[in-house]
């Protein structure tokens, strides 16, 4: 059985100048990192798909990317993979007191709240001069992932809606106001800024509803291949194939797909 020394040590001997794999010697943090974002959204698909054969194999995958990272990290005398684990250890017994100090929190919610109150007395030990509620929030993530912590953060001051019906209606507001740059032809300008707010006001609606984004696309995504292939093998069971039809055929189809489910 192999553990995670044997990964680390793999990891070396690939990166050796001289005896390695020449694909691993010349890669570099930045060419890492769209393989180790691959890989995090390769695991939210095992799990979406409830594959834990693929999951363990995907959890694999992501292992790897941080042992590369660390091994890069060791080569350049930064810090070690046994950094790594110190650092995540250490976080998490600081960040869990009603676990590890005594401290009370007994729903998710108080939990969360002191989470996020630890983290803003770190950044000020830091010496960091942000006080905004919305300090510390990573601008290379996932935009949408990036709306809901703004959103949570704002939340935490009490800026926020206190239920789902004013979100609903801020929607309907918003694409009325994208309908209404279109009516005007609208410049790509007007119209990206317009469209944004729609999303952030969707991405806020999933949020009072307790539904992440990402679960909530891939699934709406899923959907659609699974119905889009449907018609074109409909389509081709009628002797022909799906482009050669008409949009008012094709939404029959559509439709009719969608029933069957």
């Amino acid at each position: 059985m192999h553990k995670i020394d044997d990964l680390i040590a793999i990891m070396a001997r690939l990166r050796d100048p001289d005896n390695g794999c020449p694909w691993d010697v010349k890669q570099s943090f930045e060419t890492i990192v769209p393989y180790t974002i691959e890989e995090a959204y390769e695991v939210a698909d095992a799990v979406d798909r409830r594959d834990f054969t693929d999951l363990c194999d995907e959890l694999g995958d992501l292992l790897l990317q941080v042992v590369f990272h660390a091994r890069m990290a060791e080569e350049a005398g930064h810090f070690r993979f046994d950094d790594v684990v110190a650092s995540i250890c250490s976080k998490m017994i600081t960040r869990h007191p009603h676990v590890f100090a005594g401290e009370k929190a007994d729903t998710a919610d108080e939990v969360l709240s002191n989470w996020e109150a630890i983290k803003r007395r770190e950044r000020e030990a830091r010496g960091e001069a942000d006080t905004s509620a919305l300090a510390g929030i990573a601008r290379g993530l996932p935009e949408w992932q990036r709306a809901i912590k703004l959103q949570k953060r704002a939340a935490t001051v009490g800026f926020d809606w206190p239920d789902v019906n004013p979100v609903l209606d801020k929607l309907h507001e918003e694409i009325e106001e994208v309908r209404a740059e279109f009516s005007v032809g609208a410049d790509t300008a007007r119209l990206t800024d317009e469209i944004g707010d729609v999303l952030f006001v969707c991405a806020n609606l999933a949020r009072h509803a307790r539904i992440d984004v990402s679960t909530a696309l891939r699934h709406a995504n899923a959907k659609f291949e699974r119905r889009f292939r449907r018609m074109e093998a409909v389509a081709a069971e009628g002797g022909g194939e799906l482009a050669t039809r008409k949009l008012e055929d094709q939404e029959r189809l559509w439709q009719r797909v969608k029933a069957q489910e």
